[in-house]
């Protein structure tokens, strides 16, 4: 059993035991339109870990040019919780949060791997463009530099390898050029 299957069965083992065994894993809500930064604002002020990761793009006006910090994933931001019916409902009472996502809203587990990718993309300052969620390819490890143990999808695209980081309960994609780096199958 590869590491993104025991942290899936570990979460959700906790989700089925109603929280007995105390563990925390992420989920992803979906928000209203443009409310991403005061939905993960108001969940880190009940005490609630929260992750939006956000890019600066640059948007132009009439007269002018300026950078603004956008979500990577509009419509979308990620918390860490234990799933008990109390906590499901405080974040469901959350201004701008619509839904869990999951079967039926009820949230499935993210593995914590997907999201410390994340971060470690954003992180890292290395060009990468979204990309449809896809299912097929074979799933490697990234081995060496700043990439080191990222793990995703290799696809190529006129014969450059490239990675793809998912995150598949929201089914979202980020793509990122690994020529170069060492990559291992897992």
């Amino acid at each position: 059993m590869n590491g993104q299957a025991v942290s899936m069965e570990r979460c959700q083992r906790a989700v089925e035991s109603a929280g007995l065994l105390n563990q925390a894993c992420w989920y992803a809500v979906r928000t209203r339109s443009r409310h991403e930064k005061l939905v993960a604002k108001q969940l880190e002020t009940q005490g609630i870990e929260s992750f939006l990761p956000v890019v600066m793009q640059t948007r132009n006006w009439s007269d002018r040019r300026k950078q603004v910090e956008t979500p990577l994933f509009s419509g979308y931001a990620f918390l860490r919780m234990i799933h008990t019916s109390d906590g499901r409902v405080r974040v469901l009472r959350t201004q701008g949060v619509v839904s869990f996502v999951g079967v039926q809203g009820t949230g499935t587990p993210i593995p914590d791997h997907q999201i410390e990718d994340i971060k470690t993309l954003v992180a890292s300052r290395i060009s990468y463009e979204e990309r449809p969620f896809l299912r097929v390819g074979q799933r490697v490890r990234v081995r060496g530099g700043a990439l080191d143990g990222m793990q995703g999808i290799l696809v190529a695209e006129n014969g450059d390898r490239s990675l793809v980081i998912s995150v598949e309960p929201i089914q979202r994609s980020l793509y990122v050029r690994v020529a170069g780096y060492d990559v291992e199958a897992v």
